[in-house]
């Protein structure tokens, strides 16, 4: 029997997690031959995950690229920085009050990265959403992408419940809570469900024309 890895690493890791996850649910099987080989979709930790992540949240991808390239190009994109910018300065790069707030919030806490990166799950999501602006789905994501945990979700992402009530014949969209009971079985490789999930979404919108 196939061995799940605590940490997704490299691309021999998704193959073997994704392995134990047809054992967990046979129905990944079909998935995972249309979907191809997984995206690794690793990204160095540390605040600027956390930067990028919250620029990002209720923007379009290229609004949130825009507004990370002009807070690169002001040189406020390091934690430092962000703590000694004035509010002026951060609206200029096209931030909202609310998303100034969060990431002072964020420089301000001085969070220990370093220590995060060997800490179980549920300590990096308790950690992380104890701060303005970070909730469960923005920790889960950092925990899965730039943390490598195997076993953490992202239950309340929309693209995910769609693709799960797509690929399982689902009478409606799962909600948050039923996505999360639905991904229980698939532990301790959840994380590589969301990627075969997520890839399955991508796959299945662009046979419909949708970008």
């Amino acid at each position: 029997m196939a061995m799940a890895p605590e940490l997704i690493e490299t691309e021999a890791d998704l193959v073997a997690a994704a392995a134990v996850l047809v054992t967990r649910d046979a129905r990944f099987g079909p998935i995972l031959s249309v979907v191809g080989p997984l995206p690794l979709r690793r990204r160095a930790d540390g605040f600027g995950a956390l930067l990028s992540a919250i620029v990002g949240q209720q923007v379009s991808t290229a609004s949130a690229a825009a507004i990370l390239g002009r807070l690169e190009a002001a040189g406020l994109a390091e934690e430092a920085a962000v703590r000694a910018a004035s509010e002026e300065d951060l609206r200029a790069c096209g931030l909202s009050r609310p998303k100034i707030r969060y990431i002072r919030a964020l420089a301000e806490a001085r969070v220990d990265y370093a220590g995060l990166r060997h800490a179980p799950t549920d300590h990096v999501l308790k950690t992380l959403t104890a701060l303005p602006g970070i909730g469960p789905w923005t920790a889960e994501i950092y925990a899965k992408f730039a943390l490598g945990h195997a076993d953490v979700f992202a239950a309340g992402d929309l693209a995910l419940q769609v693709a799960a009530a797509r690929a399982f014949d689902l009478p409606a969209r799962p909600t948050e809570p039923e996505m999360r009971a639905m991904a229980a079985p698939w532990s301790p490789v959840r994380a590589v469900a969301a990627r075969a999930l997520w890839v399955y979404y991508r796959v299945e919108t662009s046979r419909e024309g949708v970008l």
